[in-house]
């Protein structure tokens, strides 16, 4: 494997639809408030995937480091724990992310209130410390935070720098996104309960067991689409509103594979299934609304 697609499978591209999921689904609510604009939409969508990269590297390098990472896991092969990318060239690649989430940010951002310019300080330190310093995702936070920053806040904030108003019916869709985004999270960790639990990653799989992950996992589909659909009937004016309820076979599809397969390995592609159908249900709502 050359050097480019050793970093690129550091990146774990994969998971950038969960990026961009929270963000157009922001930008299409704002378009259906009549305020959309694209520099917000681009600077959001530059934002939300350097953050999502910086992330991925921190848990690559953090993992590594805490032994989560080993030969004991089932999940693709991590670049650091495997020696393709060295622990000093991944120290360098965060610096030179967080440089850019910053400067990104800030080009977001700039003019906006001091509470946006902490918000996007928290973002890059929830980034960095998924894994490392505090390592909140060793707690089993990660999901709250994925709901927070894919859901509330990356939906809530995008639609807000759009439009400069504060719409709390936001806050149903906001948090569909945010669902099925920690459902991502959920299948990654129960593919990797086994290797978790002997390095101490006291995920929600490792506190509660396969069985009630898998269970967690559906209430985390079914949730989603139900405030989806609250928001929809809070604001229907004609059945094309319905529309992400196409994605609705592929959420169905993606919780049965959860429930039935026992194999840790045979769990994987059921994420990246996963992450592209939560992007598809934001594009699927967005384009709903709008006609």
């Amino acid at each position: 494997m050359n050097s480019l697609k050793i970093w690129l499978s550091a990146f774990r591209l994969r998971t950038l639809p969960l990026a961009a999921a929270s963000i157009t689904l922001g930008s299409f609510l704002a378009a259906f408030d009549s305020a959309f604009q694209w520099r917000v939409t681009i600077l959001c969508f530059l934002t939300a995937v350097l953050l999502q990269i910086l992330s991925n590297l921190a848990n690559d390098y953090g993992d590594s480091v805490h032994g989560a990472d080993s030969g004991n896991r089932v999940g693709p092969e991590r670049a650091t724990q495997s020696g393709k990318i060295s622990t000093k060239s991944i120290r360098f690649a965060l610096l030179v992310f967080t440089s850019l989430c910053l400067i990104v940010g800030y080009l977001l951002i700039r003019g906006e209130s001091l509470f946006f310019h902490l918000s996007g300080l928290t973002a890059i330190a929830a980034a960095v410390t998924y894994t490392l310093g505090p390592k909140y995702g060793y707690t089993g936070l990660g999901d709250i935070f994925v709901f927070l920053f894919f859901g509330l806040i990356g939906v809530f904030g995008t639609y807000y720098l759009h439009t400069h108003q504060l719409n709390f019916q936001i806050v149903l869709p906001a948090a569909a996104c945010g669902l099925f985004c920690a459902g991502v999270l959920n299948i990654n960790n129960i593919r990797d309960l086994h290797s978790d639990k002997l390095a101490g990653k006291n995920t929600i799989p490792v506190r509660f067991g396969q069985r009630k992950a898998r269970i967690y996992h559906w209430v985390l589909l079914l949730s989603a689409l139900g405030f989806a659909l609250i928001f929809i009937l809070l604001n229907y004016r004609n059945p094309w509103q319905f529309l992400f309820l196409i994605t609705l076979p592929l959420v169905l599809k993606n919780a049965v594979g959860i429930s039935l397969q026992s194999n840790a390995a045979d769990l994987d592609p059921h994420l990246k299934q996963m992450a592209i159908t939560t992007l598809l249900f934001s594009f699927c709502f967005g384009v709903g609304i709008l006609l």
